[in-house]
């Protein structure tokens, strides 16, 4: 049977983080988590199921989780979230894949996302596939995407698994809206790395148009209230990208 290397970032997790491992008994061979100093009982419960705990400061998701691939010892890494389970019917393609051998390089697989706690079929949510399964020597994280992509070559073709990868964003808005300020902190430090144009006007129509891809272009429309929610917080961040970026800007200035 071949091997799998699971990778985990986390940041006070406790009370995620068992059902998570529990998705996964079987199927790692080795959990490598990158605790960003977490102060619950994260790094704790962790080890007591056999993880290897590496504390690390965060310096971005696709960072983060290279560095988390690069202390795998197999060649195969699942990359998984501490709020993230794989669905029975994932589990199964997953065991039989290792069962059966590895006969491709990368792997995709639908994720299926969770608002507090409903499931959300629209707002580009869904089927939302990722690249979560691959060969560590043929694909690697894009270092600056704020999307964490794993890139790999062209000539690559990534081979779809049955089932879902159930992704539990947030049990309130309150979270949600938390989580979206952190990725504008990344965004704009993208934007200014990126030397883009970082204007109020510009950030503006960007945000209108986040919004609207969200809401009506991928259908959020259709998810109620919680798809208005989420398109709304799609402009909001944007905004706040736009904004601390330029205050990234100024503040290198009266540096230089």
């Amino acid at each position: 049977m071949d091997k799998i290397s699971a990778t985990i970032i986390t940041l006070n997790e406790e009370a995620r983080i068992n059902d998570c491992l529990d998705s996964i008994e079987g199927i790692a061979d080795e959990i490598i988590v990158i605790d960003s100093y977490s102060t619950d009982r994260t790094v704790e419960i962790c080890e007591s199921r056999g993880c290897r705990v590496v504390r690390r400061h965060f310096k971005g998701y696709g960072i983060q989780r290279q560095y988390a691939t690069s202390l795998t010892t197999h060649n195969y890494v699942l990359s998984i979230d501490a709020d993230e389970l794989l669905s029975p019917a994932l589990r199964q393609s997953l065991l039989k894949i290792k069962e059966e051998g590895f006969k491709h390089r990368v792997y995709s697989f639908s994720r299926l996302n969770f608002y507090c706690g409903q499931p959300i079929r629209h707002c580009g949510w869904y089927p939302n596939y990722q690249i979560r399964l691959f060969d560590k020597h043929y694909a690697n994280w894009d270092l600056h995407d704020v999307g964490e992509r794993v890139i790999f070559s062209d000539t690559l073709n990534p081979e779809p698994l049955d089932g879902d990868l159930l992704h539990y964003r947030c049990n309130t808005p309150e979270e949600y809206r938390r989580i979206q300020r952190r990725h504008s902190v990344i965004e704009a430090e993208v934007l200014v790395a990126k030397k883009q144009s970082t204007n109020a006007i510009r950030g503006f129509f960007k945000a209108v148009g986040k919004f609207l891809d969200c809401y009506i272009r991928k259908g959020g429309i259709f998810d109620g209230p919680e798809g208005r929610a989420i398109s709304r917080e799609h402009y909001y961040s944007t905004i706040l990208a736009y904004k601390v970026a330029r205050q990234m800007k100024r503040e290198k200035k009266k540096k230089e």
